[in-house]
């Protein structure tokens, strides 16, 4: 039986390193590949794989792009180039620029989905090692105890999964549909596409680390430029993938599909801080579900705009 990890970076020469040798470190009785993508890469991340791939040429197997493919409109890499050649039993998944904290991690995982055929995918939380001076948590913990997540739960999830922390199967990920391909993320229909076949479970255990505010991002590229813009695109492509999927999956979970939807238009005015819809009486429910400290300093910043800059402006004075 094997693993295979699935590794997409560019420009992680700060990190990568990080990334491969918590891969390496992982206790276990069972085989991996670490599939890496590297999209053209212009600093030392291709040689520093490279490096790898000569120390362990059976286990690291990196894809090297002679031109950025992001920029040529694909927004999916894994999909597109590592899960057509994974060979495992299951896919891992870990960007470039995080890295798993806990060696026990994958065996952890396998043991589970090994023992339990009707789970999908499994996840875990996650430690936030914040970059910038947003007022971010520093862990992501979706559910406050470890147990299954039905199907539905994970259609209309009200919290992150962290990518690094998902193990899928990966017989899931060989025949993707298109809408995935077309989508500006591939987190979220993995996991809605593994749901069509089971229900999820959730390891109340941190055992991997989320970079935020790395300048290579797909985040921090969409606070670039016209941000506003990119936030409605974004919520209008996802929009478009949730009806797809809502007719793919024969209307099993339509009422979560609505749901989510919903608070996907919710979550991109909270983004651009369109304050009015924020605090609108057509989204009373979705800002509930925000956590405490998400909706003090929505108010914070509504209520004392002027006090709120200053505070963020010496949060990141201090953090350098």
């Amino acid at each position: 039986m094997k693993v295979s990890i699935c590794c997409i970076t560019y420009n992680h020469g700060k990190y990568i390193r990080k990334a491969i040798d918590s891969f390496l470190a992982q206790k276990r009785n069972f085989d991996i590949e670490i599939l890496i993508n590297d999209d053209a890469s212009t600093d030392d991340t291709a040689n520093i794989i490279r490096e790898y791939q000569e120390k362990y040429p059976d286990i690291i197997k990196p894809l090297f792009h002679e031109e950025n493919m992001y920029s040529q409109g694909v927004t999916n890499p894994s999909g597109t180039y590592n899960f057509p050649r994974a060979t495992g039993k299951y896919i891992a998944m870990c960007e470039g620029d995080d890295y798993w904290c806990d060696e026990n991690k994958l065996q952890i995982q396998v043991d589970y989905m090994e023992d339990h055929s009707e789970i999908s995918f499994c996840f875990h939380a996650a430690k936030v090692e914040n970059l910038d001076a947003t007022f971010s948590p520093n862990l992501i913990r979706p559910y406050e105890s470890s147990g299954v997540i039905s199907a539905k739960e994970v259609i209309n999830k009200r919290t992150h999964y962290p990518t690094a922390s998902l193990l899928l199967r990966t017989e899931y990920m060989k025949d993707l549909p298109k809408y995935y391909f077309e989508c500006k993320v591939g987190d979220i229909p993995m996991q809605i596409i593994s749901a069509k076949y089971g229900d999820a479970y959730y390891i109340d255990k941190v055992m991997s680390v989320y970079r935020m505010g790395v300048p290579t991002s797909w985040t921090a590229s969409q606070f670039s430029g016209d941000y506003k813009r990119k936030q409605e695109e974004y919520y209008q492509n996802m929009e478009v993938m949730y009806k797809v999927y809502d007719e793919d999956s024969k209307y099993r979970f339509h009422t979560e599909v609505e749901s989510a939807t919903k608070r996907l238009r919710f979550l991109t005015y909270v983004n651009i801080r369109d304050f009015r819809n924020i605090l609108s009486r057509e989204f009373k429910k979705e800002y509930k579900e925000l956590d405490f400290r998400e909706r003090f300093f929505i108010k914070f910043e509504y209520l004392l705009p002027m006090v709120y800059k200053l505070v963020r402006k010496a949060a990141l004075y201090f953090k350098r």
